[in-house]
Formats: C-alpha cells, structure tokens, sequence
C-alpha cells in the first residue's frame, strides 16, 4: 500500500492517493468527516477554523460504500481559497500581494527558500502548513477502518501541555472517556492547561505538549529484526516524526528506560495455556527486536510551540537582509488536541501499510482470513 498526499494550505484543496488497499472494505464519509471534526476542535485553536468545515470528498476508487481494488483518492476543498485564487491560482495570479519575505524562525521558510531557489516563502510555506494534515486525517480514517476489521484499534491522549502534566495510568478502554477540549483525561490538569493556554495567548505567545498514542490487536511478528529498514519502531517513529511541529518520539518507557537498572525495564516472560506467552508489564511499548510482541504498542511524542507568533520573533528579510519581525500568518495558540488526531490517523496509515506488506489479498475476506491464522 502506498499513500501520497498533494496540495497547498490556501490552494484548492489538498488530496490523498491510497494505492493497494484490498477490495470490497468499507468506506464510511461521515466517520472521514467525524474525524476532520475532531482535527479542528480544541481550546485553543486559531482564525482558521472558522473559515474551514473540512468535508470529505471521494473522487476514486469507491462505489457504493466499498473499495473497488483500485486507487482510492480523495479530496478536502479549501473554502478559504475563493479569497485566495487571485494570489495563489496556477492558472495565473498575482503574486505580488501576498509575498512573505520575512521568514519565520522554527517554519521551513528560510531553509526551503535556499534549497528550491525561492524568492517568495509563501512558495514554500504553503505546502510546509499543518493545513495539510486535513488530508492525512482523511487517509489515516480509511486505513483506520481495515484496522478494524482485523480487530486492531488505535487511540491515545494528551499527557502534558506546556508544562502541565497527567501522570496518570490508563487503560485502552479508559481512553474514549478523553476530555474534549484538550484530549486530556484529568479533569485538574485540563483546567490547569487551558488556564495557560489564556495566558499565553493574552501574551501572544503559543505552547505545544506531549501525546500518547497506543494500538491494540497488533498480533506479534510484524515489523522485521532481520533488516533495519522493516524495524517496527523505525516506521512507525518515522511516522510520528513526519507530522509538523513534533520534535521527539518515544516508545514505551523510551527515555526512561536509559536512567533505570535492566531488572527495572525488560519485560519478563511468562506461559500458561490459557494465555500463551505474555507478559505482566510492557516497558518495551509493545515492541521488541523490531517486532511488534502482541502487546499494546505505546508511543509518545513532543510537540513543540507553534511558531507562528502573533508577537512576531526577531528575524530578516530574506531580500533585503534587514532585520525585521517574524510575519504572523493567521495561527493557533495551542493544536494540541488537533494533533493527537493526526498522530493517530498517522500511525493507521503506516500500520496499514505494515500490515498488508506482510498479509498480501487481494479483498478484504482474503486479508481477514490470513490475519487469523497469525499467532497471537
């Protein structure tokens, strides 16, 4: 299975391609829609969001509900491009008007300028925008549901904002009691965040945090210990990793694990007949060797602030060479709650891919039929 994503922030629309899923699975525009809802929600959220009702559109690859077998594209208009068209349509436009030369400190503005021989960063920030993640949200919802069918689940929470923490231990199931405007799961913290939240905004300022997102019924064995480019982890970090404004990745304990004793952080291994193997904790976040091992697999991620500041950072003009204040393009004090959306929709679509590089089928019974005959 293969995933490309295409689009600007203010063109028309962004656009998924999703190569190799079998047929006959299930394609449900409105969980697609649900789903995009959550991505805009949350306290904190900025301008954009009330311009923009992200709806689905399914142009490919789909009738009457169900795959066909062959590629699966869809679409996410931007509304917001009929005040844009006269500035970014590539028919032709005036790119005078809307010429960002003061590049932003912590965006790909300056970078992309040097490296694609750019004179004008929107050339670059456009593309560069969390905007484009609306579309990933909808690819990682249709891969979500072949998930599904194998009885695989993916879901996670807020842990941290800017400073702010839930130390808490959760269950899978407890997860969809998550609060709906932080994605936290402790009341105290969450009032405690969003109280910051005010106050940096009253200062212009923005914040980022910490997610955590888990998938159960990954049964063992997927992922590879044999090359590092089929490790599990590797893939699936890299997954994280790609979604705009997050900095760090961990699985498991991660970091944790290099300040504690060996005793303290490898998993023991037990037998009965009932269960099988298993094992009483999971430090190891579900994954040893490369290799998924059956139990939940835990990943974490930090987000770093938003950095677009509505008090602007310190910066120059990429023509002039003067120095100048960072521009502020229309922004968010906090996405936090939008980006644990996107981390799960991120990890449904490279567990998909993982999963159907080793099941093969050709339509959804054949996958499912070869799912269940893998040990658990």
């Amino acid at each position: 299975m293969k995933i490309t994503t295409a689009g600007e922030s203010h063109g028309k629309g962004l656009f998924a391609i999703i190569e190799g899923l079998p047929s006959l699975l299930p394609v449900n525009t409105e969980e697609i829609n649900a789903y995009l809802a959550l991505r805009q929600s949350g306290y904190g959220r900025g301008g954009r969001q009330k311009i923009e009702t992200d709806r689905v559109e399914i142009l490919s690859g789909v009738r009457n509900g169900k795959t066909l077998g062959s590629p699966v594209t869809l679409a996410v208009f931007n509304r917001d491009y009929e005040n844009w068209q006269a500035y970014m349509a590539p028919e032709g436009c005036d790119e005078s008007a809307r010429t960002l030369t003061h590049v932003r400190p912590g965006h790909a503005d300056l970078t992309g300028l040097k490296k694609f021989a750019q004179k004008d960063a929107r050339n670059i920030l456009e593309r560069a925008s969390a905007r484009e993640t609306a579309i990933r949200v909808a690819a990682g919802t249709v891969c979500r549901g072949l998930l599904r069918e194998l009885g695989i689940e993916v879901s996670g929470y807020v842990r941290e904002v800017c400073g702010i923490s839930d130390d808490g231990n959760y269950s899978f199931e407890q997860l969809k009691n998550r609060l709906p405007e932080l994605a936290m799961m402790n009341k105290q913290a969450q009032a405690c965040a969003i109280e910051r939240i005010d106050a940096l905004k009253k200062a212009g300022n923005t914040c980022g945090g910490s997610i955590e997102v888990r998938v159960k019924g990954l049964k063992s064995g997927f992922g590879s210990c044999m090359t590092y480019a089929e490790k599990l982890d590797a893939r699936l970090c890299a997954a994280l990793m790609s979604v705009q404004a997050i900095k760090g990745v961990e699985v498991g304990i991660g970091f944790g694990a290099a300040r504690l004793a060996g005793s303290e952080v490898h998993d023991e291994i037990f037998y009965n007949e009932a269960r099988g193997f298993y094992r009483q904790t999971n430090r190891a976040g579900g994954i040893e060797g490369g290799m998924s091992n059956g139990e939940e697999i835990v990943l974490r991620a930090a987000m770093k602030p938003i950095p677009t500041l509505m008090k602007g950072l310190r910066t120059v003009d990429y023509l002039t060479k003067s120095p100048a204040t960072a521009a502020a393009e229309r922004s968010d004090v906090c996405a936090i709650s939008a980006c644990e959306i996107i981390l799960e929709s991120a990890l449904c679509c490279e567990i998909a891919q993982v999963v159907l590089e080793r099941l093969g089928g050709d339509h959804l019974a054949e996958v499912k039929e070869r799912y269940g005959r893998l040990p658990a």
